[in-house]
């Protein structure tokens, strides 16, 4: 079996230029303005990407086929993941996962969905996806993880109290030992009685709102520490883009400075399904906030309630028998 580091080597990201304000989405999502100035003025909230027009693959593919668009790296897909939070993002009749790879043009690769971890299953594609090369991959080969969904109808597109989604689509290319990001850790825990999600009775839901913050601080710490780092070695903490409040309950947990949080796209996107810190990263990226060699901390929750974090090393290419393998994937 392949001992070699999961390396995201490549990664790209993709938003519908259509931009929506979220005081126009009062009547379509039922908001009184009460619930509208907590998304504002708590939450930070200030407009989404949202455009009803386009397809799920008009928002799924540009970014996919941007990582894959040299015909050798192509070449060397074994796999494609398509991780997503809502159950049926595409009619009964079709398999979203194959029509990616099909419509790709990675005909040779193997295709599957993951979604039982929620906005958490990016992550989980991710680290499924390495573990599939240490299995059974060659020198060379890949997978591509694909992150994306549509806000379709009011009922997915706002979770009470919480969260207004918006559309938007990653792709990660994965590999063994390449040169790109490293992935020293991966921490994830599933804590069942929240399974009914967006159902929960109103005492499961106060006691979610307890427990929120102190998990995934948890989770965040042992992903630091599985990486055989102190939170200080963390440059930036790359997380979903839920809200704001969230976020200051966590950052308070944790006790680091709410600088070392990257918030910047909560109010410019809001919480993007399982695509928020690829999207994240691909902004820090862009903007020259990624330091080679230094270390980043993915972190997200998926109602239900998976609380998931990632410790990644930007532009690092370890051996085999480097720290970050010897650091190792650590689950609940």
């Amino acid at each position: 079996m392949n001992t070699g580091v999961t390396t995201l080597e490549a990664m790209a990201s993709y938003a519908p230029d259509r931009r929506v304000p979220i005081e126009d989405l009062v009547d379509r999502l039922g908001l009184r303005r009460t619930k509208l100035r907590l998304f504002q003025r708590v939450h930070g909230l200030k407009e989404i990407r949202f455009d009803p027009k386009l397809s799920l693959f008009d928002v799924v593919l540009p970014a996919a086929r941007r990582v894959v668009a040299d015909e050798s790296t192509a070449s060397r897909v074994r796999h494609v993941l398509y991780a997503h939070t809502t159950q049926a993002v595409a009619p009964a009749h079709l398999d979203p996962a194959r029509e990616i790879r099909d419509r790709l043009g990675l005909h040779r690769a193997e295709a599957f969905g993951l979604s039982h971890q929620n906005c958490a299953s990016g992550m989980a594609a991710v680290d499924v996806a390495g573990e599939l090369l240490r299995a059974e991959g060659r020198p060379g080969d890949c997978a591509l993880v694909v992150t994306g969904e549509q806000a379709f109808s009011p009922k997915i597109q706002l979770i009470e109290d919480v969260a207004i989604m918006g559309d938007a689509a990653a792709a990660c290319l994965v590999t063994l030992d390449g040169a790109g990001d490293a992935v020293r850790s991966y921490v994830t825990s599933t804590m069942g009685e929240f399974a009914a999600a967006m159902l929960l009775d109103e005492e499961r839901s106060l006691r979610f709102s307890k427990v929120y913050a102190p998990e995934l601080a948890k989770v965040m710490r042992r992903a630091v520490v599985a990486a055989g780092l102190e939170f200080a070695d963390i440059d930036l903490v790359v997380p979903h883009n839920v809200n704001l409040q969230s976020w200051r309950q966590t950052i308070n947990e944790l006790g680091i400075p709410r600088a070392q949080v990257f918030l910047e796209n909560v109010e410019r996107f809001s919480h993007c399904f399982a695509s928020d810190v690829f999207l994240n990263h691909t902004t820090l990226r862009e903007a020259g906030r990624l330091v080679p060699g230094r270390h980043y901390l993915f972190a997200t929750v998926g109602l239900g309630a998976t609380f998931a974090a990632m410790v990644i090393t930007h532009g690092a290419s370890v051996t085999p028998a480097g720290t970050e393998r010897k650091a190792g994937r650590e689950a609940a």
